[in-house]
């Protein structure tokens, strides 16, 4: 039903942008002929392409968003890591074959379901419920458009649709979780020491040494790319409007968009669709007409949602009784909207033919909009006409230097002199960004672009904010580099020292755990080691209060073999940090107690185990997608 009601491209507005697209195509799609095509993919899935900005971008999101979240903690050199490179680009891959699948099995978000993903977000409700005018307001804030924002969302609950669907048919039966919570809740007896960290065989380490090790690590001593910009800024707070709005012209925008100062008028719909298919027969055609005839002489307000129920084709409205809610004029398609606007309330039509079908439409209730007198909204609307006029002046200016410095792609100065602008500097800074202007990932992704760092030109305008916008260049280059010897000497000294003491530590403790699985004595040997022995009983997969295991001593306890049939405990080494090692005795194991799970927490873990499993199920299918499908890396411009 709501592929008709958001369906606004018909008639004259299809004719105006069909128009414009000719008028845009005769004058510009002919430089296609004329101008070679660049290459600019990091990765292509068939026809679909992940580009090289749609891929710095999402590597500069979760880079800002890693900052934000990890503080003094956040460390930039994993975003240079290749491995960290390709698994992002995996991920991208990964996105397109799922909407090329989306594609081929016609999968598609309804307009019901991108109608109700946008009614339930709360920055468009008003007391809980969806507001048009809260809707408009926001999104006019944000300048973004209806249609864009909806198309945006649309994208964004497409790539989880194939995903969504494989969850939801994922089956978890009782018996898989009885085995989950048998694991999950059980419990083992275990002992434990930690070894002193011991001293190096040899704690001589001689230049060569660190020669040897400085040339087979070099990629851990680097001095990352950096570059410093030359950029001119047009900031919409520095500048002026030219004229401010007399009271007349004021009035006339009041009348012109008198519309938009009330609530215009709405109506409460419920409908039944009876479905005709596309290109049907006369004989289907009669045959739904004559089933929709027939429903409209039973049908009454009072036995319209059962019957709803019973007979629409509607899916995304069935369940609710044909409830469409609050429709305003000029949302639905025409003959649907001329009906609904000639019913009294309480009344219901008789069919009326769409695109979709025959629909029975049943009036509910409708509520009249209320407009507000000029003098109430004058304030406001000074403030959109000279908000509007300073729109123009910034928009013009950033045209402007849009036009010069890509007229002049060798310098800033024409533009900086030309707009009264000046040219400003940004300080060194790396791919992970910087300080000020430098922390904006666009600015960031277009610094080390080819176009603007290997070509030397100057970017293309960068949208900072609103009407806040810039156009760079690379002033100075630094690349990589690997840092001198002598500044890494003394770091390279200890590396040595502690992968000798690391070996040791490993050597010492396997030697100890073959020396207790031929039968010594776990207590007598940790006295040897001067190791204080640690028992724990009753011991969890999850740390718990007061247990105080070290984890990766409690992560081996419960990958350990169970003790032998005679009672005989297992025994473990564990990696712990700095070079040091736990030895560790399994002694017991106990199944988990499932009385004690309740059954709110048996239909929570049944919703986890369920997503756990539908993503393992997705991730099946993306490889198998993967397999067949032919995908090109150009490794070049990661």
């Amino acid at each position: 039903m709501l592929q008709s009601l958001r369906d606004k491209m018909q008639g004259w507005p299809a004719i105006v942008v069909l128009g414009v697209a000719v008028f845009a195509m005769s004058f510009f799609g002919i430089e296609g002929y004329f101008s070679s095509h660049v290459e600019d993919f990091v990765a292509k899935i068939g026809k679909r392409e992940v580009s090289q900005q749609q891929f710095q971008d999402t590597i500069n999101r979760i880079r800002q968003q890693q900052r934000a979240q990890m503080g003094d903690q956040f460390d930039a050199s994993l975003f240079d890591k290749p491995e960290f490179k390709q698994q992002v680009l995996d991920e991208l891959v990964s996105q397109q074959l799922l909407l090329q699948a989306n594609e081929d099995l016609g999968m598609r978000v309804s307009d019901q379901a991108l109608r109700d993903a946008i009614a339930a977000q709360p920055a468009f409700q008003v007391d809980g419920k969806f507001d048009p005018n809260m809707y408009r307001a926001q999104l006019a804030g944000a300048g973004i458009s209806p249609q864009m924002y909806q198309d945006n969302l649309r994208t964004s609950m497409e790539g989880s649709l194939l995903s969504d669907a494989i969850s939801g048919s994922t089956i978890v039966t009782p018996a898989d979780i009885e085995r989950y919570l048998e694991l999950r809740l059980q419990r083992r007896d275990i002992r434990y020491f930690i070894l002193p960290r011991p001293a190096p065989e040899d704690s001589q380490v001689t230049d060569a040494q660190v020669q040897d090790y400085y040339k087979a690590h070099q990629a851990d001593f680097m001095n990352p790319e950096q570059v410093s910009l030359k950029y001119v800024e047009v900031n919409g707070a520095d500048l002026k409007a030219d004229t401010q709005p007399s009271e007349d012209d004021l009035k006339k925008r009041y009348q012109n968009e008198l519309a938009r100062f009330g609530m215009p008028e709405e109506r409460e719909v419920s409908h039944i669709l009876i479905n005709v298919p596309k290109n049907a027969t006369p004989a289907q055609q009669k045959t739904a007409l004559e089933k929709a005839e027939k429903i409209a002489a039973e049908v009454t307000p009072a036995n319209f949602a059962k019957l709803a129920q019973q007979d629409s084709d509607d899916l995304g409205s069935k369940l609710q009784g044909g409830d469409l809610g609050w429709l305003q004029k000029g949302v639905t398609n025409a003959a649907f909207d001329s009906a609904m606007f000639a019913l009294q309330k309480g009344q219901v039509s008789k069919p009326v033919l769409s695109d979709e079908g025959y629909h029975i439409i049943y009036l509910r209730d409708l509520r009249s909009g209320q407009t507000k007198p000029f003098e109430q909204v004058r304030d406001q609307l000074l403030k959109e006409a000279t908000t509007g006029e300073l729109d123009r002046v910034y928009n013009e200016t950033a045209g402007k230097m849009t036009d010069l410095t890509s007229q002049n792609p060798g310098s800033l100065e024409p533009a900086a002199k030309a707009l009264n602008l000046q040219i400003k500097e940004a300080p060194l800074f790396g791919r992970e960004g910087g300080q000020g202007i430098a922390s904006n990932p666009k600015l960031v992704a277009a610094a080390f672009s080819n176009d603007v760092l290997v070509a030397g030109n100057n970017s293309t305008l960068i949208n900072l904010g609103k009407n806040d916008s810039v156009v760079v260049r690379v002033d100075k280059h630094v690349p990589a580099s690997v840092k001198p010897v002598a500044e890494v000497h003394d770091a390279i000294v200890q590396k040595i020292l502690d992968q000798r003491i690391a070996d040791a530590a490993s050597k010492k403790a396997e030697v100890l755990v073959q020396r207790l699985s031929k039968g010594e004595d776990l207590v007598a040997l940790a006295k040897a080691e001067h190791a204080d022995l640690q028992s724990v009983n009753q011991a969890q997969r999850v740390q718990q209060q007061g247990q105080n295991v070290p984890q990766p001593v409690l992560t081996q306890a419960f990958k350990t073999p169970h003790p032998a049939a005679d009672g005989k405990p297992q025994y473990a080494n564990v990696a712990l940090d700095h070079g040091t090692y736990a030895i560790l005795a399994v002694d017991k194991v106990e199944a988990g107690d499932l009385s004690k799970m309740t059954a709110d927490d048996r239909q929570q873990l049944y919703r986890q185990m369920v997503q756990v499993y539908g993503g393992m199920e997705a991730q099946g299918l993306v490889d198998m997608l993967k397999a067949k499908a032919k995908v090109e890396i150009a490794k070049e411009r990661m």
